[in-house]
């Protein structure tokens, strides 16, 4: 067995729309393909022996034990890898349910497709998946715990932190989409201009100068005693020779802090001797160059948490401790305290396992034990300086029981450093009571608090702490963030029909990002070349700051490796299906390759727009499938589906009697006469008026005026600069070159209706093979070219995609042989040759059309031909 491929998918895909987080393997079985596993002996018990947890999986007999059952029956090994991925990942702490198991296409292989939870534990799920099935065909052991911890300390490599989950899970519920910035925990929430960021728990709205003094200990205590709030008397040091004053100033006990740490780190309280005083101060000087020595106040250590200035929760926190039962060690009693299941590394748990560092084994020292010291029954040890979650320590909520002056300090406080969302850590004996009375202090403000304590605290009520962040970064009802999305899709025109709607909107005072297959533009500005109608190219144009509308072209290609870049949209245009790339990536009938595209249409919102092409059947069947309104477009005004749809108050657009046309049910509004369109060529490119009449539907289903849509039309020039590669005309002399990116039969039926009409001497064609099409694809676009053209250069593109020059050039030359063998044909495999050799010979009148690969490079020369033509 070998795995091909591996695709992880993000979005919505052609396996599921609700269902994001999908890994895609191509699977090939070779030999194994003849061996089902009722084949392999003692395959079915082996497997029950490694894995008796799978008697949970259902498959497809609907039951308990269906799994197993199949594998008995007899099953292949890429169903059977399909259900150890989702069991692995289970057992390791992500429990996830959705699979399927389908063939490519090619005997022996298969599309393996299983759902994860991180990313990376889903590819390392696969491929572990694999080597089990190996170890259990061949009879050897296998060391399963092995893969289970790697898989768990990946996902804790990966996964978001419980603070910065527990905001990213609230805006989910508010349908709020979100993109992870970076492999930490930057995230953005809402897309363009309606974009917030968080990262852990500090937000973009939050105080660059709350932070910055949060982060000076010395700075907060000073602004704290500004505004008469209890804070332990202190001073700050850098020297060493400066300590023993210091000590003596304050008097012991004493804190020792380096001035700018976080999570405890450096921070050594209770010291009761010079001693200990220095090795505290070597401690906290690892951390930041100043330090503060101030007084020790004792007390139970709490955690106020303040967000949008208003009191949220509070927990009561307690430093890592074991209690003797006068039989085990410490060390026993600290394996025991790490064996409770809330315990984890890092942010697995709602609790910390706890470390024995060089800190544990100083404090143990300072109450003169050993880790072998036995501690008598009932006597509590306290293992680190701090009450820290991160370090072992638990949290008890104590929300209900602060006092209303406590409250009220500590709303003061997130005013006075100036902080949106703040944790304040207090030492008091009693919460409950003023801290005038209790005898406490506040000793830090910290500018990102921890919401675990509050999320999941070791006792009491569990606090959506979260909540109040979403509802100050998105204050208004409703508000979720996002921006219009047109999404377009199809096999012909989605370019040319994604430009002109970013151009409409544009015109009508939108900010605009739009991507395409030249390229992503920010409001009319490449910032991007290449084939851009991906994810990766959608998330660009969403996580840009300064649009408020997106049109996104969607091709297959990137839909079936990585999904959909945006969960929702607010239109969809299907342009059409036709073939066009069949045989690639699994997809290999046009109901596979019209499911893909649909992928699109079932991603508009309930109040959206699917906006479908009536005189396509695989386009109009979509409407069956989508939860959306419906519109339809038809080159047809007496299309049998038109008039129906009309009837029943349907939006539609059409062209009828020479106009470009939109009607709500029967009310007919004309836009513009089509030969006044620029696009159009005069009326002569009837591709045009069909991409041109999806795009009035969008602009009106956006509010957009009559008025600004013609405009928008009649400066649409269908040119290098707005256009580029789509019927881009250019004029010489004696004679005209059309270039076209036409490149499948479709595209090329479109430009042959456009040249029919076209009155010329002599049509010459310059076309070529395309290498991830198939042999009978590349046949017709031969065919076609017969028929279009008197005279045909083949070429061959710069990028041959597998194929070899020989054999596109033979298919070309198959295909307009079988329309006439004495059509006039010659090779000229470079593009630039062919076109020059074309433009050199031309006759007067000739029309040349060059389907071509690099438009910039056939732009360059026509350009340097026409400027020589003028010197002549």
């Amino acid at each position: 067995m070998k795995i091909r491929e591996m695709n992880v998918l993000r979005g919505p895909n052609y396996w599921s729309i609700h269902r994001h987080k999908l890994i895609v393997i191509i699977l090939d079985l070779e030999e194994l393909e003849e061996k089902p596993s009722h084949k392999i002996n003692k395959f079915y018990e082996r497997l029950k022996s490694l894995l008796p947890s799978m008697y949970s999986h259902h498959c497809s007999e609907g039951h308990e034990g269906g799994f197993f059952e199949r594998v008995k029956e007899g099953t292949w090994m890429g169903h059977i890898i399909e259900h150890i991925a989702l069991e692995i990942q289970t057992l390791a702490g992500m429990e996830t349910g959705f699979g399927r198991t389908r063939g490519y296409g090619e005997k022996g292989v298969y599309q393996v497709v299983f759902s994860y939870v991180e990313e990376n534990v889903g590819c390392y799920a696969a491929e572990a998946a694999i080597k089990i099935c190996e170890a259990l065909i061949k009879a050897e052991d296998y060391n399963l715990e092995k893969d289970i911890q790697h898989m768990r300390e990946l996902r804790n490599k990966e996964r978001l932190g419980p603070s910065t989950a527990a905001i990213i899970a609230e805006a989910v519920k508010r349908d709020i989409p979100w993109i992870r910035l970076n492999d930490s925990s930057l995230c953005q929430l809402g897309y363009g201009h309606k974009q917030k960021r968080i990262q852990a728990t500090v937000t973009s709205e939050t105080s660059c100068i709350g932070v910055e003094i949060a982060a000076d200990k010395a700075e907060t205590k000073f602004m704290l005693e500004l505004s008469e709030i209890k804070t332990p008397h202190g001073v700050i040091i850098s020297s060493k020779e400066d300590l023993k004053e210091a000590c003596d100033q304050i008097g012991f006990p004493l804190a020792i802090k380096p001035i700018d740490g976080n999570h405890g780190r450096g921070i050594t309280i209770g010291i009761n001797s010079f001693k200990n005083a220095q090795k505290a101060f070597t401690q906290a000087k690892k951390i930041a160059h100043r330090i503060i020595i101030e007084k020790h106040i004792s007390g139970n250590d709490y955690r106020l948490l303040v967000i949008n200035n208003e009191f949220i929760a509070a927990a009561k926190r307690s430093p890592a401790q074991v209690t003797g039962d006068g039989k085990s060690t410490i060390e026993e009693l600290i394996t025991q305290l790490n064996k409770d299941t809330r315990r984890g590394v890092g942010h697995e748990n709602i609790l910390t396992i706890v470390s024995i560092d060089n800190s544990t084994k100083t404090i143990i020292a300072s109450k003169g034990y050993s880790l072998q010291s036995v501690l008598k029954k009932n006597e509590k040890l306290i293992l680190k300086d701090t009450a820290n979650l991160s370090t072992g320590g638990t949290a008890e909520d104590v929300t209900d029981i602060v006092h209303p002056e406590n409250v009220t300090m500590a709303e003061r406080i997130s005013r006075t450093i100036d902080l949106d969302i703040c944790g304040i850590d207090i030492v008091s004996k009693d919460i409950s009571q003023p801290l005038a009375q209790s005898g406490g202090a506040v000793l830090e403000v910290n500018a990102g608090p921890g919401f675990r304590m509050h999320l999941a605290p070791t006792q009491g009520k569990p606090r959506n702490v979260a909540t109040p962040v979403v509802d100050k970064l998105f204050p208004k009802q409703g508000d979720n963030g996002k921006i219009p999305i047109i999404a377009v899709t199809g096999t012909n025109g989605k370019t040319t029909t994604t430009r002109l709607m970013a151009h409409i909107a544009k015109m009508s005072g939108c900010r605009v990002g739009y991507t395409t297959s030249d390229g992503i533009y920010i409001q009319n500005h490449l910032v991007k070349t290449g084939d851009c109608t991906g994810p990766q190219s959608t998330a660009f144009i969403l996580r840009d700051p300064t649009i408020n509308l997106a049109v996104l072209e969607c091709a297959r290609g990137g839909l079936l490796r990585s999904g959909l870049g945006f969960s929702t949209c607010d239109a969809a245009i299907v342009t059409n299906v036709t073939e066009d790339h069949l045989g690639l990536k699994g997809i290999h009938t046009m109901d596979q390759l019209a499911r893909v595209k649909s992928v699109v249409a079932e991603t508009v919102m309930p109040e959206g727009s699917a906006i479908l092409n009536a005189d396509d059947d695989y386009a109009y069947d979509m409407r069956k499938n989508v939860s959306s309104k419906v519109a339809l477009f038809s080159m047809h005004e007496n299309n049998p589906r038109i008039i129906e749809f009309q009837k029943t108050g349907g939006v539609t657009a059409v062209y009828e009697n020479g106009f470009i046309t939109l009607y709500k049910g029967s009310k007919r509004m004309r836009i513009m006469k089509a030969e006044n369109v620029p696009l159009t060529l005069g009326g002569k490119a009837s591709f045009m008026i069909q991409n041109i009449l999806p795009a009035i539907i969008a602009a009106d289903a956006r509010n957009i005026d009559i008025q600004d849509m013609k405009a928008a039309l009649q400066t649409f020039i269908p040119s290098i600069s707005q256009t580029p590669g789509r019927m881009n005309l250019y004029n010489f002399k004696e004679f005209q070159v059309l270039l076209d990116y036409a490149h499948n039969r479709a595209g090329m039926l479109a430009l042959q209706k456009y040249t029919d009409a076209i009155d010329a001497s002599q049509k010459v064609g310059i076309v070529a093979g395309i290498g991830d099409r198939r042999p009978e694809d590349n046949f017709e676009i031969g065919k076609i070219a017969a028929e279009m053209f008197d005279k045909i250069i083949i070429r061959s593109d710069k990028d041959l995609r597998g194929q070899s020059e020989n054999q596109l050039i033979k298919m070309i030359k198959d295909g307009i042989e079988s329309v006439t063998p004495l059509r006039e044909h010659m090779v000229i495999t470079s593009g630039k040759k062919a076109l020059s050799h074309a433009i050199t010979n031309a006759k007067k009148n000739a029309f040349i059309v060059m389907c071509c690969d690099d438009i910039e490079e056939a732009t360059l020369l026509i350009k340097e031909l026409m400027e020589k033509e003028k010197t002549m």
